[in-house]
């Protein structure tokens, strides 16, 4: 998916990766849905989009955020929704929805997006915990650059 980047967020590889993750669950949960799936069913679907979906605007709303504790906070919360996502996936398996094959690719996504995730809250936990203080407002360009950096390469 190669949109135009108007935001920094867009520029995260792993924002990226969350999005290539809801164009592949998309059709899965359409396939279960259309199924005549239980209600049981229908809420892990439900639960399977909306964690798909909060692990990326909590990413980006994350990546918006300037204070390195609040960016960690976020990339925490993104990165339990995409652990919350494979569970939604292992629950149609155990359920006989969906075979292990059929959820393999979008485990291997959220495996991906889980580390990238836990790279970033770690590098921004760390750099919190050795000041007490918050960023000042007039951060040198240069380092807001190298931490860019820093984040997509992750």
């Amino acid at each position: 998916m190669n949109m135009r980047t108007y935001f920094d967020h867009e520029k995260l590889d792993v924002y990226q990766l969350e999005l290539s993750f809801i164009g592949w669950v998309t059709p899965l949960l359409t396939k279960v849905k259309q199924s005549g799936s239980s209600a049981r069913t229908a809420e892990v679907i439900d639960q399977l989009d909306r964690a798909s979906l909060s692990a990326l605007l909590n990413t980006a709303e994350g990546n918006g955020r300037r204070q390195r504790q609040t960016r960690a906070k976020f990339f925490d919360d993104a990165r339990g929704s995409a652990t919350e996502c494979a569970a939604c996936l292992d629950a149609l398996v155990a359920k006989g929805i969906c075979g292990e094959h059929e959820i393999e690719e979008g485990k291997q996504m959220l495996l991906r997006i889980a580390s990238m995730l836990t790279k970033l809250i770690a590098l921004f936990e760390s750099s919190s915990s050795s000041t007490v203080r918050e960023e000042p407002d007039d951060k040198d360009d240069d380092e807001d650059d190298d931490e860019k950096e820093e984040e997509k390469r992750l």
